[in-house]
């Protein structure tokens, strides 16, 4: 553990304002900055930065903390890993014993140390005159130049133990291997262990500094699957990495084509199309919308022309546009998939289809005009339901507008009568929304959904006066060490665990002379749990009066066990209002 004057070296040369910056838009809001929440979709700004405090909060989903828990969060590392990233974007020089606390903790420096040695090692296997399988199929099959496969790091794995063996002559324990999902412990003999990737082309997958995160391999023989991806790791998580970003983000600034494989995706880069990434066997998500956005302004869909491809491609713009990413989707005619397309017909006609891409509406609007004969009138009927469903969806008053407008005209209906179908329609959905969010609100207040503190549920007043209590320790300083040295407070007062953990090392920290800051205590809590200690402490910042008169209150309804009835109608909508004011 660093000690404080260190931590606060890294926040102070690491501005907040200007860390977050680059992950996210942020417009002045008196004081403070707000923008979309990076961990989170939504259209209207509930993430705050507070610069002054240097802390941020989202009011949206309750993420929260500072510099060093945003970068935890961003970029998935671990506290130990997120100083080190800190550090060196700073220019400072860690102690080598840093991160000595967690020796037994195989970290995402390690795992990316391993799967370097592994690439080197499934290269080298690829390049082997003994082990001419891979090179074949990639050379021959799928048609990748030399200067391809090596731009991109491809390798093979053959049968056997070959990579286990070799990175336990590197240093490596069975156990460090398993932590990185590269071999597995035999359940047939004891103390046996073998490789993961066996008669494999192997892939590596880097992250956007170009580590070696994880690996994707093609089987070559029968069997099943014929994908493997790596399992998820201290150094990978699968829903938010995205395969060939570490070459594609210096090419797409103005526009990015996602694909639905690596092996998709690396075709356009040999062909000369340099944005082009791809999620790897799985859907997309709204992390890896919230990734490319850092990145790009626009998203060209590239999926395969199945039914299958085409769903896929049908959630890809509905989240890539609640990022606010402008989305479109290639269709490739003629052939399965892009790979194939630009084999047959060159990679300037794939530049044309990518120029021809379709916006979501015409994509839609294409798919429904196939579905039913316009021409009859029960045709146009259903088409216009589906139409104006359609329209109803697109946030933008303009857009729906400029839709009606076309629709109107192509169809032969009046433009009033399609406007009055689609108001209907938003009128429900807006009602809708609202239920929901008022349902969600009262599960909230009586603690149920509650994943940081499910103990909130069944002792929500005891909660609540707990939460006040952590609030003044974190704000007061002079108020958590009077409260301390007289005895006011101690473990076993509290009644929910989480809060109890809380306390217990705001307590520790000040025994040892040091502030209980979000900096200290990000070492010991999750980026979730952050989230809800800088709740604690923001709640309290806005009330006047947070001294030693007040902390005694808390205490003694702590004790007392106080109840009030919080399920009153007059209650709960007065949460909800306060809810409605603070979104």
């Amino acid at each position: 553990m660093l000690n404080q004057t260190v931590i606060e070296e890294i926040k102070t040369r690491n501005n907040i304002e200007d860390v977050i910056s680059s992950y996210v838009r942020l417009s002045r809001a008196g004081k403070d900055l707000k923008g979309l929440c990076p961990f989170h979709s939504e259209k209207t700004p509930s993430f705050h930065v507070h610069p002054a405090e240097g802390y941020f909060h989202c009011f949206g989903c309750g993420a929260g903390g500072d510099v060093i828990t945003f970068v935890m969060r961003a970029e998935n590392l671990a506290y130990p890993e997120a100083l080190e990233y800190l550090a060196k974007r700073a220019g400072i020089n860690l102690p080598l014993d840093y991160k000595d606390g967690r020796k037994g903790e195989v970290d995402r420096s390690t795992v990316t140390a391993m799967n370097k040695e592994a690439a080197r090692y499934f290269h080298a296997c690829l390049m082997d005159e003994k082990t001419p399988a891979g090179l074949e199929y990639l050379q021959k099959k799928r048609g990748f130049s030399t200067a391809l496969i090596r731009r991109f790091g491809l390798g093979y794995a053959p049968g056997g133990w070959g990579l286990c063996n070799h990175l336990k002559a590197k240093g490596y324990s069975y156990e460090q291997m398993m932590a990185a999902n590269l071999v597995l412990k035999s359940t047939k003999r004891e103390n046996s262990y073998y490789d993961v990737f066996r008669d494999r082309v192997m892939v590596p997958i880097f992250d956007p500094a170009g580590n070696v995160v994880a690996f994707g391999g093609r089987l070559l023989g029968d069997g099943q699957p014929k994908y493997l991806n790596s399992s998820e790791t201290a150094a990978f998580r699968k829903s938010k990495t995205l395969f060939a970003l570490n070459f594609a983000k210096d090419y797409c600034a103005e526009r990015m084509i996602l694909c639905e494989g690596y092996m998709d995706a690396m075709a356009l880069h040999g062909a000369g199309f340099p944005s082009a990434v791809a999620t790897l066997g799985t859907a997309i998500t709204s992390e890896h919308a919230r990734v490319m956005s850092r990145y790009t302004k626009s998203v060209v869909i590239c999926y395969d022309t199945d039914e299958a491809g085409q769903k896929a491609a049908d959630k890809a713009f509905r989240v890539l546009s609640e990022v606010g990413l402008e989305a479109r989707i290639l269709r490739v005619e003629g052939a399965k998939d892009p790979d194939e397309f630009i084999k047959k017909s060159g990679a300037p006609a794939f530049a044309r289809l990518i120029d021809k891409s379709k916006s979501r509406f015409e994509f839609k609007l294409e798919k429904i005009f196939s579905k039913y004969d316009v021409a009859t009138v029960d045709g146009k009927i259903k088409a216009l339901d589906e139409i104006s469903a359609l329209i109803a969806e697109f946030p933008s008053s303009v857009e729906r507008e400029l839709y009606i407008a076309a629709v109107s005209k192509k169809l032969e209906v009046a433009q009033k009568a399609l406007t009055e179908d689609v108001e209907r329609i938003l009128r429900k959905n807006r009602s809708r929304q609202k239920r929901a969010y008022s349902e969600e609100i009262l599960r909230k207040t009586e603690g149920y959904a509650d994943r940081v503190n499910p103990q909130v549920m069944g002792n929500v007043a005891s909660a609540r006066a707990e939460e006040a209590i952590l609030g003044i320790l974190l704000l007061r300083e002079d108020v958590a060490q009077r409260a301390l040295k007289e005895g006011l407070l101690y473990p076993e007062l509290f009644v929910t665990d989480f809060n109890k953990r809380v306390f217990s090392r705001i307590a520790e920290l000040t025994a040892e002379g040091q502030t209980p800051d979000t900096g200290l205590l990000g070492a010991y809590f999750t980026p979730e749990e952050m989230g809800r200690i800088v709740e604690m402490r923001l709640a309290r910042s806005t009330l006047t009066d947070n001294g030693y008169a007040v902390l005694t209150t808390c205490v003694d309804r702590l004790k007392n066990g106080e109840k009030k009835s919080e399920n009153s109608p007059e209650d709960i909508r007065a949460i909800i209002e306060k809810k409605r004011k603070g979104r």
